[in-house]
């Protein structure tokens, strides 16, 4: 089993006032669906909804476990090790690993914008379900315009955890959620939009969808 992946380019992003260097990737064209999450892990959290909308009430835990078990169906190294801690600071991943990932923040925000430095990629009723359209429930993927990139539902639809820690320094192990949801208003669904939460937290408007890096090892498919 293997996953379509989109191939973005190499480029700068300029996150929280510090500008960063981020290398070619390949990244999900849309959130993990029900359907995906139920045919690698067996059966999906959450609530039921249709097998095309993005899968929901995933932890960062369930979704690095997810990445893992992805990669090993695919016949691909996984990039993490996981450990006991409850808060998942043992978590390791494996840059050199041909398999499937969280996005860093940077890597994610650059996807995003696809080359856009507006507040978000396009006009927001034609590229996101938020409040406004979504009649209060997440909606199947890929049903909104896409990116310069040809990515869906970076903004809207439902957050996407990311690999990174929040702020240590202030909040422990928090980590990043990025791109607003579709129970949230406009000013929530932006390019720069980001949000935080324990690895165990999880909610009905939350998911994420995997990267690689753009060059695995040879000898390795996609």
């Amino acid at each position: 089993m293997s996953l379509e992946l989109t191939e973005i380019p190499a480029g700068k992003i300029v996150l929280r006032g510090e500008t960063v260097r981020v290398d070619a990737f390949l990244l999900a064209p849309h959130p993990v669906t029900r359907e995906l999450y139920e045919a690698v892990a067996g059966e999906a959290p959450g609530a039921p909804a249709g097998p095309r909308t993005p899968v929901t009430d995933v932890s960062w835990k369930d979704a690095v476990r997810f990445c893992n078990l992805l990669s090993q169906a695919a016949g691909l190294t996984p990039c993490y090790t996981l450990g006991d801690d409850p808060d998942a600071l043992d978590v390791a991943c494996d840059g050199d690993a041909d398999g499937y990932r969280l996005p860093t923040e940077a890597e994610w925000e650059h996807a995003c914008r696809a080359g856009d430095d507006g507040v978000r990629y396009g006009e927001l009723a034609e590229i996101a379900w938020y409040r406004g359209n979504s009649g209060g429930a997440v909606q199947p993927v890929a049903t909104r315009e896409p990116n310069a990139w040809g990515l869906h539902d970076m903004i809207g639809n439902v957050w996407e955890w990311c690999w990174d820690l929040y702020d240590p320094r202030v909040y422990g192990p928090y980590r990043v959620f990025r791109g607003g949801g579709a129970h949230d208003r406009s000013w929530g669904c932006q390019a720069s939009a980001r949000r935080k939460s324990h690895p165990a937290f999880h909610i009905d408007d939350l998911g994420f969808r995997p990267a690689r890096g753009v060059s695995p090892p040879p000898g390795n498919g996609m």
